[in-house]
């Protein structure tokens, strides 16, 4: 549906925009994008499912830029990425991102995490501000990124305000 936009004075006809998706982009320090894949595979499941590679990496150096890997989690697409200070105009600054994984085992997903390598934080709790309620555990992974690993989401509108 179009909604009524003023611009410049004037009201013109505005199209919506519809996205077809959200890819997170996970951006890590290089040369650790591949261990940051790794991790993600180990902890959480992910599968890769595409690969770019920096085009103009020289083939002597020991260890491939990747520019975007894109791992399948839970129905979703990721990217995971190297960065370095030459290698992208986008300026880092973590905070202010939190991914939330859903559950049905909550222990045994944050045990998991933590056996590949992630750092609890904290106990699991039942919260019911997080990824709308439920059972509760927090894990940072080994490149600064923290994860809720939470029991299914109730309704929204099940949830109090």
């Amino acid at each position: 549906m179009a909604q009524e936009g003023v611009q410049n004075g004037g009201a013109e006809k505005v199209e919506p925009v519809k996205f077809t998706a959200v890819k997170p982009q996970l951006l890590v320090e290089a040369p650790k994008a591949a261990d940051a894949v790794q991790f993600y595979k180990s902890a959480f499941g992910a599968v890769e499912v595409g690969r770019t590679l920096h085009p103009k990496r020289k083939a002597e150096q020991e260890l491939p830029h990747i520019l975007s890997a894109q791992l399948e989690l839970a129905g979703s697409i990721i990217l995971v990425s190297d960065i370095a200070e030459n290698s992208t105009p986008v300026k880092i600054e973590r905070g202010g991102c939190v991914l939330c994984l859903e559950t049905e085992d909550v222990e045994a997903a944050v045990d998991k995490a933590v056996s590949a390598g992630g750092v609890a934080e904290g106990e699991i709790t039942e919260d019911d501000g997080a990824c709308c309620g439920g059972r509760v555990g927090k894990v940072k992974d080994p490149y600064g990124y923290v994860w809720l690993i939470c029991s299914p989401a109730k309704k929204c509108s099940d949830v109090k305000a």
